[in-house]
């Protein structure tokens, strides 16, 4: 549901799907569609290379996370869309990283495994071994934005929330 209020206020969206929305406008498919295409492979990638990262979560993140995205986009566009007044879609993109943020703490809580999309700076942070999370995690991030905004994402006000506050408001959450 967070993901879609970002995606309704068209005022930009969490890093990654800055890439996934990018990749559903070139190829005019929806954003939960291009959620679970990506996030599936990305999970054969991580199955094939690695060990011990990929959990039931990450297998259900990769399966289920698309469809609700397409859900609660469809269920909510008629009441946040471009065309709704700024302060509306203000208000939006701020319940989207709240949204977005207690759906992390629920995820990381559960220990039952993250996204495929998360995993990524994980796995990479263990196997450089030289470089801090944090660090791994801002590259990842800059480098879907960059590519998602290529592709045709929205980049906006919302994607700097979504970069620097839904992480540390997940932690707070949890």
């Amino acid at each position: 549901m967070g993901i879609s209020l970002f995606l309704l206020s068209e005022l930009g969206t969490d890093t990654f799907t800055v890439f996934i929305q990018g990749l559903a406008r070139t190829f005019n498919l929806s954003v939960g569609t291009f959620h679970v295409i990506v996030l599936c492979i990305l999970l054969v990638v991580m199955l094939l290379t690695t060990k011990g990262y990929v959990k039931p979560g990450t297998i259900l993140c990769a399966f289920c996370g698309g469809p609700i995205i397409d859900f609660f986009t469809w269920l909510l566009g008629d009441f946040i869309n471009a065309d709704s007044t700024l302060p509306w879609r203000i208000l939006g993109m701020i319940l989207g990283c709240v949204i977005l943020s207690i759906g992390m703490s629920i995820v990381i809580k559960s220990n039952a495994g993250t996204g495929p999309n998360d995993l990524i700076a994980i796995i990479l942070t263990d196997k450089l071994q030289k470089f801090q999370f944090r660090w791994v995690r801002m590259t990842c991030d800059l480098f879907f934005v960059i590519l998602g905004y290529i592709l045709g994402g929205t980049v906006g006000v919302g994607t700097v929330i979504a970069a620097f506050l839904t992480g540390p408001c997940a932690v707070l959450a949890s």
